[in-house]
């Protein structure tokens, strides 16, 4: 064990001996997201570089304080991606790092087509809540066996214990890409990607707002050739590039909020007609609204998606009073509190960050 990582163990050991939280963090990037931020915080930033790297494997395992960038810049050398476009959420000087991005379990506009990120996670080694350092999966899909421990970890927050290493699944870099404009209403955009979803066209990626539905194609130079050939639309050039990172990366008008707004997420079946519950962006066919609204005026979430089966996010917001995620059922809750027992006994990791006494 290097002395990295012998010193944060030794942190949670004593944390969990005086049942002190600690706030694990990599770069801060993600600060914003989830419900408040408590305890000690304890940086994963010492635990960095690329432990193995096999491109003709499509496997890479990277230790969890390791930048997000960084990994990336390795990557492209080799003609290769994480398919699911991570965001970095680089503002103010923070720096994603690897760990982080399983962590939060965010994706980026090629989610709907290629996945998440934890369909691309194969193993992990974390630290528990006893200070005991635990590996899970490996670095091939068949490895898995019973119940899938590693994609646990994606999107809990930290809750669950500290990300050390993390192999991952990549990818090649699409050979062709391109992306079209269409003038579609709200109601026409979502019939027209409900009628693309059921057709083998190399769909990676939409996105509609204020009138505008733009798609991108991914894939074989033909495939891509032929999909805008049957599709039709205007051809985006300079600026498709400049649109997908700018969603990707939330820095596009849209998501900039005006003192007093926040910003909810929806994800609903992507067939969900319009919502009509104020200014909406949209992406993943139709399955993720994006909705600015006045945190005062904020409607009820959980009635209006009663009868959705979907969940609602308060992405980012001053107030977070109302409560950050969808309150979990009966059962789900069970199993969520059943798991954070197991793996933190003590409740020390993130205590409060997905929800207030979780």
């Amino acid at each position: 064990m290097d002395s990295a990582l012998q010193h944060i163990t030794e942190r949670v050991r004593a944390a969990a001996a005086d049942g002190a939280p600690l706030r694990i963090r990599g770069g801060g990037s993600k600060d914003f997201y989830g419900q408040t931020l408590q305890g000690d915080l304890l940086d994963t930033r010492p635990l960095a570089g690329i432990v193995s790297y096999e491109p003709s494997e499509l496997v890479v395992t990277v230790r969890a304080g390791t930048p997000l960038a960084e990994l990336e810049a390795v990557l492209a050398e080799k003609g290769q991606v994480l398919p699911f476009e991570p965001p970095h959420f680089a503002n103010g000087g923070a720096v994603a790092t690897v760990g982080g991005m399983v962590a939060a379990g965010l994706n980026g506009p090629a989610r709907a087509s290629v996945g998440a990120v934890r369909d691309y996670v194969l193993g992990v080694q974390m630290l528990n809540g006893r200070a005991e350092l635990l590996t899970f999966g490996g670095q091939v899909m068949k490895n898995v066996a019973g119940y899938d421990v590693s994609r646990l970890m994606a999107g809990s927050l930290g809750t669950l214990g500290l990300l050390v290493e993390v192999s991952l699944k990549v990818l090649p870099k699409a050979v062709a890409e391109s992306t079209l404009v269409f003038e579609l209403d709200e109601a026409q955009a979502l019939a027209q990607l409900n009628r693309w979803g059921g057709q083998p066209l190399p769909i990676n990626a939409s996105c509609w707002h204020e009138g505008a539905l733009m798609v991108r194609l991914r894939g074989a130079q033909a495939a891509v050739a032929a999909a805008h050939k049957t599709m039709g639309g205007a051809v985006m050039d300079a600026q498709a590039a400049q649109l997908w990172n700018a969603l990707r990366e939330q820095t596009a008008p849209f998501f900039q909020l005006a003192e007093g707004e926040s910003l909810v997420r929806l994800s609903v079946p992507d067939t969900t007609p319009p919502l009509d519950l104020g200014p909406t962006l949209i992406e993943w066919g139709g399955a993720q609204r994006w909705l600015k609204l006045p945190l005062a005026q904020r409607p009820d979430l959980g009635a209006v998606l009663a009868n959705l089966a979907g969940h609602a996010t308060l992405f980012r917001a001053v107030d977070k009073s109302a409560g950050v995620f969808t309150p979990l059922v009966a059962p789900l809750d069970r199993i969520h509190r059943e798991l954070k027992k197991q793996f933190d006994p003590a409740g020390i990791f993130n205590r409060g960050r997905l929800y207030p006494d979780f």
